[in-house]
């Protein structure tokens, strides 16, 4: 599925989103602008089911129909800042300690200082995304009902295979609106059993959204196949268990109720899958982390290749963003830096000056550690997370060095051994015993120094967290979920835009409702504070 070149016909649900003028940003459809097909040509042959499969998985990775840029999903932005890993990257890590960034594009600065508004650009190209990916697994969903299947004379065999391909898009449309649960709270509630025509949806709590989620997720979890059973890229039942534990862990910020005790069975149940850490740390972010054995670590990640899936959004964004000043760019695979990204020594000082821990990956040659000057690429020191080439430190397969052939994992099992060690702490059930057990797998295998039971408290968690899954967008869930993100108990610079760090308003645990959408469908609520 890594090769398929994505440039599938225009239909009317895979058609550009337009920020100022439609109402595809509350989960509706854009008027058709006359090239698009029905959907009975469109799965007008039995090859056509896993072709529009591959596209939805693809929805993650592509910015457009055409390549890097030209024939856009989202319009109103540039096309690469719209794709979704970026998009999700910028609000999940940007707002964090974990990075900033040089660039003065817009409102992006923004989101490091916690001060974006309802016109945040960015913001509303996220949700506008988030929209477009699951009016894509509404529409297939629609086009495979055992009636559509039977009318088209489908085979019983590829009618069997077919189950599982809807039951894999339930679950890419559960984690998009797990995505917007996360991070905007409510919004609108649409499925394949909501009306094809215009209309506007009505508005969904953060809980109904949850409950839509759990629900989904428990039914489909049954369909998938089982663990590592799979082709590569697409889900099985650990994943499935992944995304619901993690809905789990953060049900109390959802709906106001822990239910930890409920996340740990699922998590035991990935642990014991055939899912294995990979030996070496930094060879997950490689170009090669599809064969180089970091893809037993991967549960579930989204395929990025350097011909076949052109973006400047995804890796390609990980890796160019965060080189410049006196690094090397050919070190990383790629033809140039871009000089943006870089991250804040409240992040650095994690690490207390390890430097044999190999997921302290920071590049400090004539780089400051303090910002003070954030429109300064030397200012902080930078990440060297990301690169475009394989174990041997070969580039990827674009030899021009402009996109990136490295996967992006969205779960992994090292993720796992951390919310059972959390889980443990927070007195939900399993063992501290196992959970340093856990905890010291990864730091052996990052070369870092091992601990004990006693060192086992939830500063250590989320400090850990922050040092084994930075920029893999956890960071800001991470710490909105231990009380840690808004206000004053955690600061770190530039937050607020002061320097030092100063105290953000709590309604900033969301995002607003972008104001675009409020405007097609007054239906939908704003989030308070805004």
């Amino acid at each position: 599925m890594k090769k398929i070149q994505i440039k599938l016909l225009g239909i009317s649900l895979v058609m550009m989103l337009t920020f100022f003028a439609s109402c595809t940003d509350d989960l509706n459809q854009s008027p058709d602008n006359g090239d698009s097909v029905s959907g009975d040509e469109l799965f007008s042959n039995p090859e056509s089911y896993k072709q529009n499969l591959a596209k939805l998985y693809a929805g993650f990775a592509t910015s457009g129909q055409t390549g890097p840029s030209g024939t856009p999903d989202i319009s109103g932005i540039d096309e690469g800042e719209s794709q979704y890993v970026r998009g999700l990257w910028l609000l999940e890590e940007l707002t964090t300690d974990e990075a900033v960034i040089a660039w003065n594009d817009g409102t992006i600065k923004d989101l490091h200082s916690q001060t974006w508004t309802s016109l945040d650009r960015f913001i509303t190209a996220v949700f506008a995304r988030f929209s477009f990916q699951i009016v894509n697994c509404n529409e297939f969903l629609r086009q495979t009902t055992d009636e559509k299947l039977a009318a088209r004379g489908v085979s019983a065999e590829l009618k069997a295979e077919i189950q599982t391909y809807r039951a894999e898009v339930r679950f890419l449309r559960a984690m998009t609106y797990f995505h917007l649960v996360d991070n905007f709270g409510g919004g609108s509630l649409v499925t394949e059993d909501s009306p094809s025509t215009f209309y506007y949806p009505e508005y969904a709590t953060r809980a109904e959204l949850y409950k839509f989620i759990d629900e989904e997720l428990t039914a489909i979890t049954p369909l998938l196949k089982a663990p590592k059973t799979n082709e590569q890229y697409r889900v099985d039942q650990a994943g499935a268990w992944m995304l619901q534990a993690k809905l789990y862990m953060n049900s109390g910020v959802y709906i106001g109720t822990d239910k930890y005790a409920d996340a740990l069975p699922l998590i035991n149940k990935i642990i014991a899958s055939p899912y294995k850490l990979h030996t070496d740390y930094n060879q997950l972010f490689l170009a090669d982390n599809d064969k180089n054995g970091s893809q037993n670590e991967f549960i579930f990640a989204v395929a990025f290749d350097g011909l076949h899936t052109q973006t400047y959004g995804g890796t390609t964004f990980l890796t160019h963003a965060p080189v410049g000043g006196s690094m090397v760019a050919s070190e990383f695979g790629i033809n140039g830096g871009w000089g943006g990204i870089r991250t804040t020594s409240a992040f650095v000082n994690k690490f207390d000056g390890n430097t044999a821990d190999k997921r302290g990956q920071f590049y400090t040659n004539g780089q400051s550690k303090e910002i003070a000057n954030i429109g300064n690429f030397t200012d902080g020191y930078a990440i060297q997370k990301f690169r475009n080439v394989d174990v041997n430190g070969v580039q990827g397969s674009d030899k021009a060095g402009n996109f990136s052939d490295s996967d992006f994992p969205i779960f992994r099992l090292a993720d796992a051994y951390l919310m059972y060690a959390e889980c443990a702490v927070r007195g939900a059930g399993g063992s501290t015993s196992t959970a340093t057990d856990y905890i010291n797998a990864l730091r052996l295998r990052a070369k870092g120094n091992t601990i004990s039971q006693g060192d086992l408290n939830l500063n250590f968690i989320i400090d850990e967290r922050a040092r084994e899954l930075h920029w893999e967008c956890h960071r800001r869930s991470d710490l909105i979920r231990f009380g840690k993100f808004s206000g004053g108990s955690y600061l770190w610079p530039w937050k607020g835009n002061v320097a030092g760090g100063a105290p953000t308003q709590s309604y900033r645990n969301l995002f607003p409702i972008p104001a675009n959408a409020l405007a097609s469908n007054q239906k939908l609520q704003q989030n308070p504070g805004y």
